[in-house]
């Protein structure tokens, strides 16, 4: 059962990829950037599933154009991002968030992920937040960084939480967040772009102008 996070700070959600439909999403069959968590809404009204849970799911460069690694349905569209610069994508160790084709979710440092077999979608982005349970060292309490942030963790049993923070939080508060939620692994996605839509959690966001957007599916009622 989803429930939301009693935490004031944050809304977040759980899905059992198993036995969930944890898709991405980025452009439609025309190749059309779907852009807003309420294009690809209206887009699957069309279609036999409808959207029960949408994020952004990571950076990306102007157009809308991924930013590093995204693989869809097999099919690479845009290649790992192993360099160095500026930014929150460059702080180490930045990392991906994958799903395979077996539907299990793999949350690994940049470096850890070339030669992963059987994955079906990927994206990039950074830094890792937790990293086998310990907030990333990189991070200082009580810092005075603050923004909406959007990211998602990873807990031992194979269930994956997605978190978006209700009101500016630093990247150490963030962190500790997916750590009390039990997660292993945890990924940051952006910032104060970051958008969410539930239904089940009274969470309705539709607007935004992004690359990928991480998305959980369910058959419509006849």
């Amino acid at each position: 059962m989803q429930r939301p996070n009693t935490a004031v700070r944050f809304v977040s959600y759980e899905v059992n990829p198993q036995q969930q439909e944890l898709r991405l999403f980025y452009q439609d069959e025309r190749g059309r950037r779907f852009g807003s968590l309420g294009r690809l809404r209206a887009w699957l009204a069309q279609r036999p599933d409808s959207l029960a849970f949408a994020m952004n799911g990571g950076m990306y460069a102007p157009g809308g154009v991924p930013k590093g690694l995204f693989i869809e349905n097999q099919k690479q569209l845009a290649p790992l991002d192993t360099g160095h610069g500026a930014g929150n994508f460059y702080l180490q160790p930045n990392g991906v968030f994958y799903l395979t084709t077996a539907r299990r979710a793999g949350i690994c440092a940049t470096r850890e992920f070339r030669g992963k077999a059987g994955v079906a979608y990927a994206t990039q982005s950074g830094p890792l937040l937790l990293v086998g349970g310990r907030v990333n060292p990189l991070f200082t309490p009580g810092s005075t960084n603050v923004v909406v942030r959007n990211g998602v963790g990873l807990r031992p049993d194979g269930r994956v939480v997605f978190a978006l923070s209700r009101e500016p939080v630093n990247f150490y508060d963030f962190a500790a967040f997916f750590q009390r939620r039990g997660c292993r692994e945890a990924l940051y996605l952006d910032g104060f772009v970051s958008r969410l839509y539930c239904p089940a959690l009274g969470w309705r966001q539709t607007d935004g102008d992004f690359g990928v957007i991480i998305g959980l599916t369910t058959p419509k009622r006849p």
